[in-house]
């Protein structure tokens, strides 16, 4: 057997996480305690509460089958501190900790940014400040936010960032956008994808507006404890999805192997003019492809379509990074 590079760990656990949400405590409908109820019913085992503005560690919550992150979303806003209005740009970013019991007094008295828009020296100096407090970063929904590429070409210090959210599909503002991160990507930052719901439950349940349990990140770990699952959240163990499984993603050889829940199209995404990509006979499915890498792709990432159109996607990985060609 040739020598495999695993971009999804071989070994571990899936576990589905929402990874943005919000409750009570800022503007969500739902106490945390209820939100983690009704997402532990739909089959989640982690939930970020990244309520705006207000850091919280909520481990009462955790148990042997369910594990709270402690985070908050973070906003500079272009016009007001204290009022976005409709035509305004903000950057709204998620900051969720990898050490909660860190200076958890000044994290709970406040760590919001200063209002200077589109000023990347202070954003990035603040993200900087994050990280040594002990916080990743993920930048949300830019088209949300009316951003374009001028507004965050220039953002460093990220792990991340959205692909998907699942509130904005909603809210007619292409949740689904993936051009923003592999725009991201050209420019040579080493960062993941999330897709989450950014649920505020303002609808009920049964209402097709309800914006919960549309996106999901799949984490890949050992064990369901806080410093496995950040561990695997920073290493970039975990793929995101509207609902499409991809169950094993490896390297083998020139071969990339994509193993997958039955889907109708399985895409290979590089920064060049051309794309790997498999597609199904109408009427059939698949459950997997392989593609030959030449060395020159720079950096690929797999997306994967069902037949009721919704996407899953792996993170970005560029080939000096994963020692491709190596072994």
């Amino acid at each position: 057997m040739k020598n495999r590079i695993f971009l999804l760990p071989e070994k571990g656990e899936f576990y589905k996480a929402n990874l943005h949400s919000h409750t009570t405590i800022s503007d969500g409908r739902l106490k945390p305690e209820e939100s983690k109820e009704i997402y532990k019913k739909h089959g989640y085992q982690v939930m970020a509460f990244t309520d705006h503005r207000i850091y919280k560690n909520h481990e009462d919550l955790n148990d042997e089958e369910f594990l709270a992150l402690a985070a908050v979303e973070v906003d500079i806003n272009e016009v007001s501190s204290e009022r976005l209005g409709p035509k305004d740009k903000t950057y709204h970013i998620n900051l969720y900790d990898i050490k909660p019991d860190y200076e958890r007094e000044r994290k709970e008295r406040g760590i919001c940014p200063e209002r200077r828009y589109g000023n990347f020296d202070y954003i990035n100096q603040y993200l900087e400040e994050m990280h040594e407090l002990g916080f990743i970063a993920c930048y949300n929904h830019p088209y949300w936010s009316l951003q374009n590429y001028d507004d965050y070409k220039g953002l460093k210090g990220l792990f991340a960032m959205e692909i998907y959210n699942y509130g904005c599909e909603h809210d007619g503002l292409y949740g689904y956008n993936p051009q923003s991160y592999d725009e991201m990507l050209r420019l040579g930052n080493r960062l993941w994808c999330l897709a989450t719901d950014d649920n505020h439950n303002s609808y009920p349940f049964d209402n097709p507006l309800c914006d919960s349990f549309g996106g999901f990140t799949m984490i890949k770990a050992e064990e369901l404890t806080y410093s496995a699952i950040m561990d695997s959240i920073i290493k970039g163990h975990f793929y995101s999805s509207m609902g499409p499984e991809i169950k094993e993603l490896y390297i083998e050889g020139n071969e990339l192997v994509v193993k997958t829940g039955p889907v109708q199209k399985i895409y290979v995404i590089m920064d060049a003019t051309r794309c790997y990509r498999k597609v199904a006979m109408p009427g059939e499915t698949l459950t997997g492809a392989k593609f030959t890498l030449d060395g020159n792709e720079n950096y690929i990432r797999v997306e994967c379509k069902d037949a009721n159109g919704f996407f899953a996607n792996s993170n970005a990985y560029f080939l000096t990074d994963i020692g491709f060609g190596e072994i």
